[in-house]
């Protein structure tokens, strides 16, 4: 197996805008505001960020706004519905609520007995719900000290994805937990990932109608929840070099087509159509990996960062070239846009 970045020299081949300031360790999540282009990175180096991203015309560019630290590497984050507030998780097992644009401090709103992977906010149902390796997803209400509900995983949560009212979890062991989030008190279905190794993300449809799942094998797997639906499940490789297979960090659906991109280890991100079948658009691969990304509200900016993702081990590292990047980019509608069919039929 050839070395990493044997073959992937120029940190920034696709000419991305490089965001200023960037963490000193590993990003380990993006998100972006839900209502403006308020960008917050969470690392390995304990820390929190947020910036401003300015769009002027064709051109892009970041501010720093603020940050905050965590006890130990931070592992997720989301924002609240509103852009006021920003949620984060992490090894110190702590959940942290962030007032962000009123300049408030952050204060702990939950606990894990483990380290927390994932969380996002259900406005919905005004709930954060958390994901840990400690086996459990929990519902929090602001207001409460304690958890409204805890929910037994079958393994430690390793992704987490929803739109209401589906939630989709993969835990370790390849299980898939999908929920009704109308009814959480139960599992709605549990599912063996249709791919044979371990998950590292899922998307849930827009449509609610089922979800994606990337693994470490460099495959993305498209999994209906109806089971009259069954036939159009399929599997499709991905983020590979010859005999070098490389995991799929991240899925994203574009907010506005609903096609979606993957990034993976290999350094490369990829717009595809799942419902054609096809990639829309292969962009050129980064000298290091990318852990993870995100679409801005309307879809027309990228966010994604390349920084040592570990998935080669402690022997791959090298300092000199571990440099750790955060770059926006703005895809063009050709590489978002589902293409029309041709003919006058339509595929079945």
């Amino acid at each position: 197996m050839s070395a990493f970045g044997a073959t992937a020299t120029n940190v920034n081949p696709n000419r991305s805008t490089e965001v200023v300031s960037p963490p000193a360790d590993t990003v380990s999540s993006l998100c972006f505001s839900p209502n403006a282009n308020y960008l917050v990175a969470t690392s390995w180096d304990n820390q929190v960020r947020c910036w401003e991203v300015k769009k002027l015309g064709s051109t892009l560019s970041s501010v720093p706004k603020a940050s905050i630290s965590h006890d130990n590497p931070v592992l997720c984050s989301a924002w609240k519905d509103d852009g006021t507030t920003v949620f984060s998780g992490g090894c110190d097992k702590q959940v942290k609520m962030w007032q962000l644009l009123s300049g408030g401090q952050p204060v702990t709103v939950g606990m894990h007995d483990a380290p927390v992977k994932e969380l996002a906010w259900i406005p919905d149902v005004n709930l954060l719900v958390t994901g840990s390796w400690d086996k459990t997803l929990r519902y929090w209400d602001l207001r409460q000290q304690n958890p409204v509900l805890v929910q037994q995983l079958p393994e430690r949560c390793y992704a987490l994805s929803i739109r209401y009212p589906l939630m989709v979890v993969g835990t370790a062991d390849r299980n898939l937990v999908v929920y009704d989030l109308k009814n959480p008190q139960t599992e709605f279905k549990r599912i063996m990932s249709p791919l044979k190794y371990q998950t590292r993300c899922v998307a849930t449809f827009p449509d609610q109608q089922g979800f994606l799942v990337g693994s470490i094998e460099g495959r993305v797997g498209v999994h209906h929840l109806d089971d009259s639906q069954e036939g159009k499940n399929f599997t499709f490789k991905c983020h590979r070099d010859g005999n070098d297979i490389y995991s799929v960090n991240s899925i994203n659906f574009h907010p506005i087509h609903h096609t979606i991109v993957t990034a993976g280890s290999d350094g490369s991100f990829s717009f595809w159509d799942k419902d054609r079948k096809q990639r829309l658009k292969a962009m050129s691969r980064c000298n290091q990996p990318i852990p993870c990304s995100t679409f801005n509200n309307d879809g027309s900016i990228y966010a994604y960062s390349v920084c040592y993702d570990w998935t080669k081990g402690a022997e791959n590292f090298s300092p000199s070239t571990a440099k750790t990047n955060i770059y926006l980019h703005m895809p063009q509608d050709e590489d978002v846009k589902p293409k029309p069919r041709s003919g006058t039929g339509s595929k079945k």
